[in-house]
Formats: C-alpha cells, structure tokens, sequence
C-alpha cells in the first residue's frame, strides 16, 4: 500500500457511500478518517437523518461483517458480549458449558440510541473499544479485525436516556453532528424513495475494498510521516482547551494521539505521505467537541463547544508548512 493506493480506494468508496448517504459528505468522509485511523465514532443527530443508513452503507463498501444492536433500558450487559450457556447434552462436567458469542463478535457494530442504556450495559462496550477483546466468566477472546463501534444518539430526546459518562465518550475517537439536510438534499432524497429505493436493500452498492484491505490502509496511515513542529500544533491545540475560561474540563493527552492519527488519514487520502497542518484542522473539532466541559456560565450563555474550539483554533499561530 503506498499513497496513490490510499488515495485511490477512500476515493472510491466516498463515492460509493455518496450514492445512498446523500448530502452528507463531511459525514461520510469523517467515518472513514476515524475508522481507517482505528477509532470509533459517536454520531449524533435527531431521527430521520440517515445514521443507520450510514453505518450499513460502510459495511456494504467495505466488506465488514456488520451487526445492529437496539440499546434500551432493559438491555443487559451479556446481550452485547454474549455468555455461556449449558449444554445439557455434554457427558463431560467440565465442558458442560459453552460460550454463546453476543453481537459485539463483528467487524462494524451498530450501537444504535446508545444513551437508552443504563451505565452497566454501556460499560460493556469499554473493554471491546480500547482492548479490541470482551473478557466473559474469566476468559478473555479477541474481537474480529478490524472492529469499529459506530454508535449513535438523538440530542434532543432525554426522556428514558443515561449520558454517557466521559470515560465512555473519551474511548470515542470522534463525535460527529448530523444536521437537517438542505430543502435541495432533502428533495433528491425525497425523490429517490419515489423512484424506488429501500434503505434496507443496499444491493446496488459494490464492495469496493476488504477488512484485509482496510488494515493495510490503516498500517498505512501510521507510517504517515508527522514533523515535529505538527505535533507541537496539536498539543497546544488540546493544551488550549485546559486554559480556556468558558471551558470547564478541557481534553487530555488523548485529543493530541487522536488528532495526529486523523491528520495522518486526511493526508494519505489526499495522496501524500506527510502531514500539513491543514491536515490538523478539519477533524478538529470532531475530536475534541465531546471531550470537553463548559462552565455552566457559559451554558447558560448559549455558548457551544464548537465555537470555542473554532476560537481556538482561529486564534493558534499554524506552523510553517512541512514537507
């Protein structure tokens, strides 16, 4: 795999996804950054807006096993990693049980409404995220690689819904927004549902790549190379964040690694083999939007962590671009 290659294939399947995520660009575009870089995805956005769509439109390009799981507040931790049950047939006591794997045994895990929840059970998903692995009675099995979590929660609802706590939401790459379409996005999609289309038969997508092929994109993407002077631009970035009055809790160390792994995708996707700092700002503020807390004052102000992260990095000097 080399940069050309790179190029070549995240062209191929943004315009594959486009097809039938229609409107949502920066959208498509940041769930392959953060799944090549080797992260999960948290996407928010009120119903109706193409979530599932979106993660079963990346399974179809890409080849992965995919897996939907309903979060409600009747779920149990098991039903996500699976358990083990007794066989009643087997003579031998010592094998008498078998573990059953759950959904999380997947490459693309949909964690559809993931706040309809309670805390245990969305807990089961933080070994898998970090670890790549679910431990069950003692005995820990490795996830299918790769394996990606995009999950999703509707803002706006708060009825029968448990925040994630920031431990959870920091095990997330990024955190992309979902918005309204344009009244011209909203009308091409109105009309391809007229002419037939069903979102639940994605049969007109290709496969244009492989889970093998993906690892050999996100091997890539690591072998990026980052200048010095790029990495101090991330730090201070985050570091900002920590210093900022309206902000509360600013990101960790954390935001930096994930900042520097997304650059490395955008410029690989862009076909070259070392990071600008241009490559820095777009996924900015999807890395850090959910790893900061603002000070109440300003809550009650209106003010958004999008704007103050846009201020921060209006008011950070850019390093001279490197080669």
């Amino acid at each position: 795999m080399n940069a050309e290659q790179f190029q070549l294939v995240f062209d191929r399947m943004i315009r594959q996804m486009a097809r039938v995520v229609v409107g949502q660009e920066d959208l498509v575009t940041g769930v392959l950054v953060a799944s090549l870089a080797g992260g999960h995805v948290l996407v928010e956005g009120v119903p109706g807006l193409g979530k599932t769509l979106l993660a079963r439109a990346f399974a179809r390009v890409t080849g992965a096993s995919f897996k939907r799981v309903q979060f409600t507040p009747d779920l149990m931790p098991s039903d996500i990693t699976g358990s083990s049950i007794h066989d009643r047939r087997s003579a031998d006591a010592a094998h008498a049980f078998t573990f059953a794997p759950g959904p999380i045994f997947c490459q693309l895990l949909l964690a559809d409404e993931i706040n309809r929840a309670p805390a245990k059970t969305q807990s089961a998903l933080l070994e898998a995220m970090q670890d790549r692995q679910v431990t069950v009675d003692g005995v820990s099995r490795p996830l299918p690689a790769p394996f990606v979590v995009v999950a999703t929660q509707n803002p706006v609802e708060s009825q029968g819904t448990y925040p994630l706590p920031e431990a959870q939401l920091d095990r997330f790459l990024v955190k992309l927004t979902v918005t309204d379409p344009p009244r011209e996005v909203e009308q091409q999609i109105v009309k391809n549902h007229t002419l037939g289309f069903n979102p639940s038969d994605l049969s007109l997508l290709d496969a244009v790549t492989t889970p093998e092929e993906i690892l050999q994109m996100h091997a890539f993407a690591t072998s990026v190379h980052v200048d010095d002077a790029i990495i101090a631009y991330a730090v201070d970035l985050t570091r900002r964040t920590r210093e900022d009055r309206a902000i509360e809790l600013g990101a960790s160390p954390r935001a930096s690694i994930a900042m520097m792994k997304t650059a490395q995708v955008i410029a690989a996707s862009a076909g070259r083999s070392f990071v600008t700092p241009d490559d820095v700002k777009p996924m900015a503020k999807a890395v850090l939007r959910h790893r900061v807390i603002l000070h109440p004052d300003a809550e009650l102000q209106g003010i958004t962590a999008d704007e103050r992260i846009e201020d921060i990095l209006r008011s950070l000097p850019v390093p001279r671009a490197v080669a």
